[in-house]
C-alpha cells in the first residue's frame, strides 16, 4: 500500500476525516456509503458497490424487490 503523506487524529467520537484529495481521486462524495474491513492491524477502507444477488458482479446493477440485481441476470429471470 502506498503511504499518501496525511495523517489524521480519530475525534472523541472515534471518527476521521479523509481528505478532499483523497475524496476526489476516488470519488466519494458526501453520504456514499463506505465499506471498512481489518485485515490483520490494518484497516481498509473502499467506497462499497453492491454486487448480484445471484452472480456477485457490480457492473450494471439494479434493486429489485429489495435485492440487487446485475441486467445479466435480470434477463435471464425474465425468461423464467
Amino acid at each position: 500500500m502506498k503511504a499518501t503523506g496525511v495523517i489524521r487524529k480519530i475525534d472523541g467520537l472515534g471518527r476521521i476525516v479523509i481528505p478532499m484529495e483523497i475524496r476526489n481521486k476516488l470519488d466519494i462524495s458526501e453520504n456514499d456509503p463506505l465499506e471498512i474491513h481489518v485485515e490483520g492491524s490494518n484497516i481498509s477502507i473502499k467506497k462499497y458497490e453492491p454486487d448480484c444477488t445471484f452472480c456477485g458482479s457490480s457492473k450494471n446493477v439494479v434493486e429489485y424487490k429489495n435485492k440487487i440485481v446485475c441486467e445479466k441476470c435480470l434477463q435471464e429471470l425474465k425468461k423464467m
